[in-house]
């Protein structure tokens, strides 16, 4: 097999196993309240790390001053980010939410030139506007009035916000440490972060739930597909493609979440909310040309 073809397949299944995590929560949520959900998500995703390293002998040690940056990075992501998406799913459909995250790549440029003076370009503008135009049309309906819970795109909003400060600090730890141990890390101090929450709020809810087998399935699919093999292969295609050309694929997930929550959730669409999801992915893609060889983009990555 072509390698270049090899690469995009990966990229590909990434996104594919990310767009799903949109209607996994939403089924676990069935069961088990946010917290649980994302505190024994990340204990999970850190021990499957961790064996993965081992496994492959890629272990790398972070420094202690070093430390510092690690627990900021968990603290936009996973907790800040978890919080905004955990609970804004609860009043919104899978897929407005991925929908609404997928806008990470055309929000960064703007504080990407906050924090580092780096230019939103024309189609960057552009991008951002086409998307926003696409969200309205996917939170409204024909009158004008919100056909989504506020709170619900407010709480996603601030996971779209608390991810792009997650890529301003792993920018300079990426020059240091490779993904996986980034994530590794992140998903750890994560875990810590969440478990007081867990235990104050949802622990005895945790205990009297009985598992069966959509519960346990869908958990480790979370886990195993979305938390872990999605990073590994989408850092596999980082590195062979680069951060440019593979966000390009971050346009599939509103669309993979969009079908799988149509043929599993049997979410209900119509025109406007397909207009609305088109221009969305649109609008991201348009964000991401590269019109400027010089131009340097910030470097950041969707994970559900």
């Amino acid at each position: 097999m072509n390698k270049k073809l090899f690469i995009y397949i990966l990229a590909v299944f990434s996104m594919l196993f990310w767009g799903l995590s949109f209607v996994w929560v939403k089924i676990v949520y069935l069961y088990y309240r946010p917290f649980t959900v994302v505190t024994v998500r990340l204990f999970l995703a850190t021990i499957l790390l961790l064996l993965y390293q081992n496994l492959f002998k890629t272990k790398q040690k972070v420094t202690l001053v070093d430390i510092p940056k690690f627990l900021l990075l968990a603290f936009f992501e996973p907790f800040c980010y978890f919080l905004g998406e955990s609970f804004g799913m609860q009043y919104v459909s899978s897929t407005l939410a991925s929908i609404i995250i997928a806008t990470i790549p055309v929000f960064s440029p703007i504080f990407s030139f906050l924090f580092y003076r780096e230019k939103l370009s024309k189609f960057g503008f552009l991008g951002l506007v086409i998307s926003v135009l696409g969200i309205v049309l996917l939170v409204v309906d024909k009158n004008f009035n919100f056909n989504a819970p506020i709170k619900g795109i407010l709480l996603l909003l601030f996971a779209v916000i608390s991810a792009i400060g997650y890529g301003i600090v792993a920018k300079k730890l990426t020059f240091t440490y490779d993904s996986v141990t980034i994530i590794k890390y992140q998903n750890a101090f994560g875990f810590i972060y969440f478990l007081p929450f867990f235990l104050i709020f949802d622990f005895n809810h945790f205990l009297s739930v009985k598992p069966d087998i959509r519960l346990v399935a869908n958990l480790l699919a979370l886990t195993v597909f979305a938390s872990v093999l999605a990073f590994v292969l989408f850092t596999k295609v980082l590195k062979e493609i680069g951060i440019n050309s593979a966000n390009i694929f971050t346009n599939l997930i509103p669309i993979f979440t969009a079908v799988f929550s149509f043929l599993i959730l049997k979410e209900s669409f119509n025109l406007q909310k397909i207009s609305g999801i088109f221009l969305v992915v649109f609008g991201v893609f348009i964000s991401q040309v590269k019109i400027n060889q010089k131009l340097k983009l910030l470097k950041i990555k969707n994970v559900k």
